[in-house]
């Protein structure tokens, strides 16, 4: 394999890797969210705009993280 294929094929892991790790962490903020929610119903509100900031922030970094993959296999 040439150094191209191998800049390609590990920036489609990494962004594979990055894309699982998101999809986790938005699942267990989720999760976490509704439990919350079940246990205090009045507080939904306050629950969902903390778990809205948190999911934004974990989709700039993953955002941030396919970004930086993908500019790794441009520059080889």
């Amino acid at each position: 394999m040439t150094n191209v294929a191998l800049a390609f094929l590990a920036a489609g892991i990494g962004a594979g890797l990055s894309i699982i790790g998101a999809a986790l962490g938005i699942g267990r903020l989720a999760a976490a969210a509704m439990d919350a929610t079940g246990r205090q119903p009045a507080a939904g509100g306050d629950i969902r705009t903390t778990m809205i900031i948190a999911a934004a922030l974990i989709e700039g970094a993953t955002l941030f993280a396919l970004v930086v993959c993908i500019l790794l296999a441009i520059k080889v």
